[in-house]
């Protein structure tokens, strides 16, 4: 028997902290003399929540309900991230760190998924994202870097 089931919510879960993540980070990137990087934020949100329903779409054809609410996790690195923009007065660098350690969180639970036993197609479906996840992040960083 596959773990499709607890791996997909798992995925739901970071995927959906993720959307809400950059979405977050685009608002605060706003103000910035970098419109570029709103952009960026805002297309990676897109992508999460794409990646998002693909998964609680594929669950729902297979019977099974995937379709979280963000985890606590998440909920509070939100919560730090809050507390760290209070710090940093919503830096552009600041926001950057803060989006690089939240992929840097959502590459672990994909590499995670991909150690338990998921049947083919739904391995297919987190490979591919996996890897545009890693593309992501690596995009953040070199904003990092360039900042």
């Amino acid at each position: 028997m596959s773990d499709d089931k607890n791996a997909a919510k798992s995925l739901v879960n970071v995927l959906r902290d993720g959307e809400k993540g950059y979405t977050e980070a685009a608002g605060k990137l706003s103000d910035s003399d970098r419109p570029e990087w709103v952009t960026t934020m805002n297309r990676f949100a897109q992508q999460r929540a794409t990646f998002a329903q693909e998964i609680v779409d594929m669950g729902h054809a297979y019977g099974d309900e995937v379709d979280e609410d963000g985890s606590v996790v998440a909920a509070a690195h939100r919560g730090w991230l809050a507390l760290k923009d209070l710090v940093t007065g919503d830096s552009p660098s600041g926001v950057l760190d803060a989006s690089v350690s939240g992929e840097d969180h959502t590459v672990g639970v994909y590499e995670d998924a991909l150690k338990d036993d998921l049947s083919d197609g739904f391995r297919a479906v987190v490979q591919r994202q996996h890897a545009e996840v890693v593309a992501a992040r690596d995009t953040v960083k070199a904003l990092q870097t360039a900042s």
